[in-house]
């Protein structure tokens, strides 16, 4: 048989396949040994067991004498297996006083799959041995095709296992991101929440929450942070932080006090270029609308009066959290009227670019915000962000896309 007709004849019989590592080799080296093109008659496959520094027998097919399940051979008494990582296959004269009881005088070995590396060698996890009627040099040729087809396709399957088991862990991934995020909408007393999170890989650095206490209808904080870094690193931080910011809500906590806590907790438990931005608000009943707040290094919320066409920004009252573990959090307050508007955000928002370059801006969300003005928490935070999507369809660089908007109705 033609070399390349071989090699491509092993991948379509491994093709369709969807068994193991060691059930799709046993399938594939019993189907080269049925395949009349194919002049072998049998084969055996060995793994090789550190633990014993042998190779164990795992499985025999073809027209052979059976050799007893399991049977072991020391690698010590089979030095030319060594060679394989550069030869691919070797012959030689059989040692094995069992196995040359059986027949086998001279045994041809392939190193099949991976390399492993054992003290200080390199080794192939599998060997076969085939049998044919004429075992010798001009043999080698199709055993090294062989070789190298099943090694192709064992490494083949074990991307798409990886692939299959990292999707599954993606999923995962993406539905613990989004369990700690609360449900877009909710309503405190005269205040209409929406908040929405968009990350911009499966998950993201982004999240908001809105803190309660069971049974306490006096007072509720809306949080919106960012961690600085990306992907399942971001996730975890996002993850940690809003974990801690609930356990600690419960205690009745000073706002100061919470975050100095928080903030000691994630120096301790993350790496300084971790960090995490947060604009943490606490409301209450107050018939005055009073907010008290602290801004851990985010981006500058923008609270829009029902009276004023100017827009005021809240400032900084505090470093990120992190990096700084002595950071004392100094808190504010204000006073949100009927028909105020709050609105928080992440830098993914104004940092989103077109296809040119440009940022999206605060300007942007000013000027959008102030056409949406007389618009629910709904409309506007949804709007807010669709325009800003599609702004960046096409843009150099995106990030997680985060709006809380607040109204006093």
């Amino acid at each position: 048989m033609q070399l390349r007709k071989l090699y491509r004849t092993i991948e379509n019989i491994a093709a369709g396949s969807s068994a193991s590592e060691e059930e799709l080799l046993q399938q594939v080296i019993h189907e080269i040994v049925q395949n009349a093109e194919i002049n072998i008659k049998g084969g055996r496959i060995w793994k090789f067991d550190p633990k014993s520094a042998s190779y164990e027998l795992m499985f025999q097919v073809g027209d052979i004498d059976q050799i007893k399940s399991h049977y072991k051979i020391r690698l010590k008494d089979y030095p030319l297996f060594l060679e394989l990582p550069k030869l691919r296959t070797v012959l030689g004269s059989e040692q094995d006083w069992y196995l040359r009881e059986r027949g086998i005088l001279k045994y041809s070995a392939t190193g099949i799959g991976e390399k492993i590396r054992w003290r200080d060698h390199t080794l192939f996890r599998y060997v076969v041995a085939f049998n044919a009627d004429h075992l010798d040099e001009s043999l080698t040729s199709t055993l090294n095709i062989i070789s190298a087809a099943v090694s192709s396709v064992l490494r083949s399957k074990k991307i798409e296992y990886k692939a299959k088991a990292l999707e599954r862990d993606l999923d995962k991934a993406r539905d613990i991101q989004q369990s700690i995020l609360p449900q877009h909408e909710m309503h405190f007393h005269s205040f209409e929440i929406y908040g929405v999170s968009i990350p911009d890989r499966i998950v993201g650095g982004d999240f908001f929450d809105y803190l309660q206490v069971e049974g306490d209808l006096e007072r509720i904080a809306v949080v919106i942070g960012d961690a600085a870094s990306k992907g399942f690193s971001a996730a975890a931080q996002a993850l940690y932080t809003s974990g801690a910011l609930r356990m600690g809500f419960e205690y009745q906590t000073k706002i100061s006090s919470l975050l100095s806590r928080v903030n000691k907790l994630l120096n301790k438990t993350f790496s300084e270029e971790h960090f995490v931005s947060l604009f943490y608000a606490e409301f209450t009943d107050d018939k005055n609308g009073l907010v008290i707040y602290a801004n851990c290094g985010h981006n500058h919320p923008i609270l829009l009066r029902e009276q004023k066409q100017m827009p005021e920004f809240i400032e900084t009252t505090g470093q990120m959290l992190g990096p700084f573990p002595d950071e004392v959090f100094r808190t504010e307050n204000f006073l949100m009227n009927v028909g105020d508007i709050l609105l928080m955000y992440t830098d993914g928002v104004s940092e989103a670019t077109n296809e040119n370059g440009e940022f999206y801006g605060e300007q942007r969300i000013i000027d959008l915000l102030l056409q949406l003005r007389r618009k629910n928490s709904k409309e506007i935070t949804t709007t807010i962000l669709e325009d800003v999507q599609k702004f960046n369809s096409l843009g150099t660089q995106s990030d997680d896309k985060t709006i809380v908007t607040i109204r006093r109705i």
